[in-house]
């Protein structure tokens, strides 16, 4: 049974600085604002890999020495159902199998692709709504085996995160109504169980970590709380935390059960952030500009999480939550949660601009740090400078890899212990978004996505930072 948490404080915790005195400080990933930031963005001072190779068939430009091979192409692949691999892969988590690995690959359809999730008999939640999910079975060479629909019928699949019993919870990216050709209402989370398709028949939303515009989750393997990123503005979204209920045990089947039990849409508490400087509540995470910005949290009950009439960030006045434009990725990984802001903008409602943030939040200490953060970059088309970091995975050999989706040019960028950003890949097909890296768990293979054309690749090389 989880650990009890703390309650929603009222006053303010600690100071920064008394829990600087205190020895909270603790970089992991960030080095210094000179070594992350730049004068005016980030740029590549560690060594990284190497400069990257243009790829003669015009896909993925890598370091010497590195490799890829497609297993899977939206359109072109074909599924055990005979359909075609669905449009717009997007967040991926990677299981052991006795085969190698199962890929279960998000695809953030709203219903202008062409190539929808086909809605399997048993597995659509919602016939009006062509997203969902794929699993995708490949050897331990990286080597695609098949393919396969594994939830159907949802909305705007974007990321999500894997939970500490071998499950993956895929999040819908949306506040769409039942309305129009949609039969139920839409912005919640399904977890897939990439291995027992009777887990994943008749779909059940776990409403109780809300309705809203869902990026991420990161699972507690300690307590069993759920960490949550919403990607919205006007107002900014916040970053949740779920706290399960008395008695609550996470395992296969757990949450599903949860949601299907008495009270189940509003099983647990559902809480947004808010952070503080020195007594004083923060209104938006922008105003953090220095890597190892540190800033006590408390959390705060959200009203009424199934937002039957007003959106979940619009129960906030200004002042009692902390927000934050283009919350994305989010990963899990030592002992916390590491999450993105992808950019802010003076006319987003922050207040300071830059071209996007790693915090990472310690639930022991109750804190969030600022990790990384990128400058506004002035030429995002001119190689050497990132924007808009999306989607992240915590690396096996240090440090955390980032998805592009800014403006011009799209990479694979790491972050390595030090604190030295460097480019790992280039997309080289136009401006697509990458998404979805993840790590096979023998640390060999990098699995990654162009969200546009539809290219999921496993990339292999010389690791080491």
């Amino acid at each position: 049974m989880p650990e009890s948490m703390p309650e929603a404080l009222d006053t303010p915790p600690l100071s920064r600085r008394a829990l600087l005195r205190a020895g909270a400080l603790g970089i992991v990933v960030a080095g210094s604002a000179q070594v992350i930031a730049g004068p005016a963005y980030a740029r590549a001072p560690g060594p990284g890999y190497g400069p990257l190779v243009p790829d003669p068939a015009g896909l993925l430009a890598l370091p010497a020495g590195f490799s890829y091979r497609i297993v899977a192409e939206s359109g072109r692949t074909v599924l055990a159902s005979g359909e075609p691999t669905p449009s717009d892969p997007d967040g991926t988590a990677c299981f052991p199998a006795r085969h190698g690995f199962a890929l279960v690959n998000n695809h953030e359809i709203d219903g202008g692709e062409p190539f929808g999730v086909p809605q399997l008999k048993g597995l659509t939640f919602d016939p009006g709504a062509y997203g969902g999910t794929t699993t995708i079975d490949v050897d331990h060479r990286g080597r695609r085996l098949r393919e396969y629909g594994s939830l159907a019928g949802t909305h705007n699949n974007c990321a999500g995160g894997v939970t500490p019993w071998g499950t993956w919870l895929t999040c819908e990216e949306t506040e769409q109504r039942a309305e129009g050709p949609f039969a139920h209402d839409h912005g919640w989370v399904f977890e897939v169980d990439p291995f027992d398709a009777g887990a994943n028949a008749a779909p059940v939303p776990l409403k109780f970590l809300g309705r809203y515009a869902h990026e991420a989750v990161a699972v507690d393997p300690r307590t069993g709380a759920i960490y949550l990123t919403e990607d919205a503005r006007t107002p900014n979204g916040l970053f949740f935390r779920w706290l399960p209920p008395q008695g609550y045990r996470g395992g296969r089947g757990a949450l599903r059960g949860l949601a299907l039990s008495k009270g189940g849409d509003t099983a647990g508490r559902l809480q947004a952030l808010r952070a503080w400087r020195d007594g004083v509540p923060v209104g938006d995470l922008s105003e953090a500009a220095a890597p190892g910005t540190v800033f006590p949290v408390t959390w705060v009950d959200v009203p009424d999480r199934l937002a039957a009439d007003t959106s979940v960030r619009r129960q906030f006045a200004d002042g009692q939550v902390t927000r934050a434009h283009k919350l994305e990725g989010q990963w899990w990984g030592d002992g916390g949660a590491y999450f993105v802001s992808s950019y802010a903008r003076f006319d987003d409602g922050a207040a300071a601009e830059h071209d996007g943030q790693v915090w990472f939040h310690d639930p022991r200490r109750q804190t969030i740090e600022l990790k990384t953060v990128f400058g506004v970059n002035p030429d995002p088309k001119a190689e050497g400078g990132y924007d808009g970091p999306d989607n992240i995975t915590v690396s096996p050999y240090g440090g955390v890899i980032l998805a592009e989706d800014g403006a011009g040019l799209s990479h694979l960028v790491g972050v390595n212990g030090r604190g030295h950003t460097y480019p790992l890949a280039r997309n080289e097909t136009g401006e697509g978004e990458f998404a979805g890296p993840v790590f096979s768990q023998d640390g060999r293979i990098l699995f990654a996505a162009i969200q546009s054309p539809g290219l999921v690749f496993a990339i292999t090389g010389p690791w080491r930072c």
